[in-house]
């Protein structure tokens, strides 16, 4: 397959996605259970083809939203719509069906492989659902290590005789041995080195291109979501406070959170990097199990007034594709100076 497979229609909706876990204290003693919102009333969509980054600090519920959107823990609020389909609402019976069109990469390639069993059994067992007969499944999986680019022996090898970067491409050639039509790819080279990365990078972009699929590229690093996002997320503390192309974002970030994060990111340029301003953030980054009022980044934002801490910002357009929850934005604080 060589056909280029453009950007299409949504295919995966995420609306007002909400998840809590509730923490006890004191449960000796009886004590009540508190509740931490790890997500709150998050909203985006993925189009066919489409990588959306999502970026945040450690802790801000990011993996967490990966994790509802598979599936793997159930939203207390909202809705994940897969090609038009509730995969909220959806019945295990249904749900093992719905497995063959989205699938999941995880951080640590090395434990998300089963250490027993050869890389060619892994990948035929990621081929179950498609009920293959023997001599099909096992051309299969010669296609899928030839996809991933790996070279044929690696079939009759186990996970801990590969490296950190086959062992990743490996998880990608099992997520894509039934054809999904999005995956959720969770830190996928954040355990790799910087030239390792790069080589994934380059081949889910060369996968993207040829089936057409469409990932939730969940990363803490600016630089790497830049290289693969058509769209970027902003997430801070269970909220998503700023949504935007990718160039766009870059170029005219909108969120003080979003240009904090920004500010942080390596330029090439020598001279370029001493002239930048580094914005550092104040105080540490507030607990969830207890957040700020209002706006959940006013303890750390230097533009922050009495309606940050009474209001929660809407996510509210303010750009072609751009939208951003604050009250003071950047542009419309321009605008007033």
């Amino acid at each position: 397959m060589n056909a280029i497979v453009p950007i299409g229609a949504p295919i995966l909706q995420v609306d007002g996605v909400v998840k809590d876990f509730p923490i006890r204290n004191g449960v000796l003693f009886g004590g009540q259970a508190d509740i931490v919102r790890a997500v709150s009333g998050v909203s985006f969509s993925i189009n066919r083809g489409e990588t959306f980054g999502l970026v945040g600090e450690s802790g801000c519920g990011k993996s967490t939203l990966g994790r509802c959107i598979m599936q793997l823990i159930t939203p207390t609020e909202g809705q994940v719509k897969l090609d038009g389909r509730d995969l909220v609402t959806a019945s295990k019976p249904e749900m093992r069906l719905l497995r063959r069109d989205i699938q999941m990469v995880f951080q640590d390639p090395l434990a998300s492989l089963h250490p027993r069993l050869r890389i060619r059994d892994i990948l035929l067992e990621s081929l179950r659902l498609a009920k293959l007969p023997g001599p099909q499944a096992n051309a299969r999986v010669r296609e899928l290590i030839e996809l991933v680019q790996l070279p044929q022996d690696v079939a009759e090898r186990w996970p801990h005789e590969l490296s950190g970067g086959q062992r990743q491409r490996i998880g990608i050639a099992r997520a894509i041995a039934l054809e999904p039509k999005v995956i959720v790819l969770d830190e996928p080279v954040s355990a790799l080195d910087v030239s390792i990365q790069a080589g994934v990078l380059n081949l889910l972009k060369s996968l993207q291109q040829r089936l057409g699929i469409a990932y939730l590229f969940i990363a803490h690093d600016l630089g790497v979501v830049r290289h693969i996002s058509h769209l970027i997320g902003v997430m801070y503390l269970g909220r998503i406070v700023e949504i935007a192309p990718a160039r766009q974002l870059f170029k005219s970030p909108q969120h003080p959170y979003t240009l904090a994060l920004l500010s942080a990111v390596p330029l090439p340029d020598p001279i370029a990097e001493r002239k930048r301003t580094r914005i550092v953030l104040s105080g540490d980054l507030p607990s969830p199990l207890n957040p700020p009022s209002g706006c959940h980044f006013r303890t750390r934002c230097a533009k922050a007034q009495d309606i940050c801490a009474s209001k929660v910002p809407a996510l509210r357009e303010i750009g072609p594709g751009q939208r951003v929850a604050c009250h003071f934005p950047t542009a419309e604080t321009a605008a007033v100076n």
